[in-house]
């Protein structure tokens, strides 16, 4: 099975205030940036940044102030199916099987090719989750519960996969075994996906651009490549973590928190 093909997410000139206690506050200043198509981006910077507030934009759950977002040539002004959103909180359905739980946006949107070509069952393996397929979440870990929460989104082949702090949540053995999983089905589906992320380690193993948002106003301070991780084995964290460019890039980030730890005080 493969994603549908496309051009990419474009964000340009984006900017996002709210209004509070009678007054204007401005969470994000003219945002321009470009994910192609079968990449993972990352939004990083420091709390306040307004990273998450431009996911939802993404998403369609808000509306920019100003500037326009667009997904493979199309405005997006409101949540679509060409978008799937995973949360930091597991959003399983306790009453519904593993199995129930992928197939739900499915049947709500009356796909039957889908479930009948055995879309729920094909992503169920894909997190590896076929032998819980009849469990319910109150019997899985957490990690397992987020998996749940992947697959059903993935279930619904979106365009863009939206992340925010999907693994945060997770002690650090079970986030490093989801980011692998991630980057796998990332390469076997051809899916494009952002994350929002605080890791900077997370951020540059899973991005292969990095996204650096400076403190309030949010403004695109940085856009870092990780182009590096092609010479180094798929899914080698030692030799990843021991790659002197990573070293390099992991210094320069924590220099750019620093700096925006400075402004701020």
């Amino acid at each position: 099975m493969t994603m549908p093909s496309s051009n990419g997410l474009s964000i340009s000139n984006v900017g996002k205030t709210f209004r509070s206690g009678g007054r204007d506050i401005q969470a994000l200043e003219n945002i321009s940036l470009e994910l192609p198509a079968g990449k993972v981006g990352v939004l990083l910077g420091p709390s306040g940044c307004g990273k998450s507030t431009l996911l939802r934009m993404v998403a369609g759950l808000e509306n920019p102030s100003e500037g326009t977002i667009t997904l493979n040539g199309r405005a997006v002004d409101q949540p679509g199916r060409d978008r799937g959103m995973v949360f930091q909180d597991y959003t399983s359905f306790p009453w519904l099987s593993v199995k129930d739980n992928v197939a739900y946006g499915l049947r709500i949107n009356s796909d039957r090719s889908a479930l009948n070509e055995g879309t729920v069952e094909h992503f169920i393996r894909a997190v590896g989750l076929e032998k819980f397929a009849d469990a319910y979440p109150h019997q899985l870990s957490g990690g397992m519960r987020q998996r749940v929460a992947i697959a059903r989104t993935l279930a619904n082949y979106p365009e863009l996969l939206l992340m925010d702090e999907p693994f945060g949540a997770l002690d650090p053995e079970t986030r490093w075994q989801m980011q692998d999983l991630l980057l796998g089905i990332v390469r076997k589906e051809r899916t494009s996906v952002m994350v929002v992320s605080h890791d900077i380690e997370e951020a540059l193993y899973l991005g292969d651009v990095v996204f650096f948002l400076s403190r309030h106003p949010g403004r695109l301070k940085e856009v870092i490549h990780t182009d590096f991780k092609s010479a180094l084995p798929p899914n080698d964290r030692e030799a990843f973590l021991q790659s002197e460019e990573y070293r390099r890039l992991e210094l320069h980030i924590r220099r750019l928190m620093q700096d925006e730890g400075r402004d701020a005080a």
